[in-house]
């Protein structure tokens, strides 16, 4: 896509619903960290209207500023300059969106069943409603007869679909994924990718997610933004056309549409960071 045509596209959703539940809207960001001779930008400038409902992927090399985007659209840091709004609104920490790391970061000393219970008690359930909903979000997550497993017992893939189930809990329309699927093996790594797209699709929930590769992005997104080496800004921003819902994933990761948008996007992100 060219420079014109993304220029053409984002202009296309800034009225597309940006003070919707679940709506993000970057307006002129620019993120600073350090003081003095010792700062540098991370970050920026940036312009990003995510309409409710998207899966936008934010992909590029180490040091591009991807998950400090993340965490201020989460609301855990403030921007230097410009503005972000989360469903019209500025985002606070804990309560814009669900948020999942690269690590579970789960209670060891909790059984899978207290680590939900823990999530649905800061959501504000009714704890007359946490046993239904417990089982509705493992189910979603595939974790259904986990319940009293501590989390030393089950596979690290077991663990980080816990902490998606967790960051579901919330009726947030937002979910923020930073990388999470990093550390895990290959086999493990696809399925959660397929977990994910499937939860995802069947929410309706607007999701951010952080990653490296091309080929996570494209098999997830409805629309990929490719960062340039820090700091960032958007060098490429390429709707997915991909089928969505039920479809067959292997069929769909083998597919000739997958793979021209993966090299599309795996160029782009060359070129961002030779650049």
């Amino acid at each position: 896509m060219s420079s014109r045509e993304t220029t053409k596209t984002t202009e296309g959703r800034e009225g597309a619903g940006t003070t919707r539940a679940g709506s993000v809207r970057l307006d002129r960001i620019t993120h600073r960290y350090g003081r003095g001779g010792a700062a540098f930008t991370a970050v920026g400038p940036v312009d990003l209207t995510i309409p409710a409902g998207e899966f936008l992927v934010l992909v590029g090399a180490s040091g591009c500023g991807k998950s400090t985007l993340l965490r201020l659209i989460a609301g855990f840091e403030q921007p230097t300059q410009g503005s972000v709004r989360v469903s019209g609104s500025e985002p606070r920490p804990g309560r814009a969106a669900g948020v999942v790391f690269q690590t579970p970061r789960l209670f060891p000393w909790r059984t899978v069943r207290g680590n939900i219970d823990l999530a649905l008690r800061y959501a504000r359930v009714p704890r007359a409603q946490w046993s239904e909903r417990r089982a509705e979000l493992l189910a979603r997550v595939g974790l259904e007869g986990t319940e009293k497993r501590r989390v030393w017992e089950i596979s690290g893939g077991q663990r980080q679909r816990v902490a998606i189930a967790r960051a579901l809990a919330a009726e947030n329309p937002l979910l923020l994924l930073d990388e999470p699927f990093a550390a895990l093996d290959a086999l493990t790594r696809e399925r959660l990718q397929e977990d994910v797209r499937r939860v995802t699709d069947r929410t309706g929930r607007t999701t951010v997610f952080v990653t490296h590769s091309a080929d996570e992005a494209v098999f997830l997104g409805s629309r990929v933004v490719v960062l340039t080496k820090g700091p960032g800004t958007v060098a490429l921003d390429l709707p997915i056309t991909l089928p969505r819902g039920d479809v067959d994933a292997e069929e769909l990761r083998n597919s000739r549409e997958f793979a021209e948008l993966r090299g599309q996007v795996s160029h782009a992100v060359k070129a961002a960071a030779a650049a």
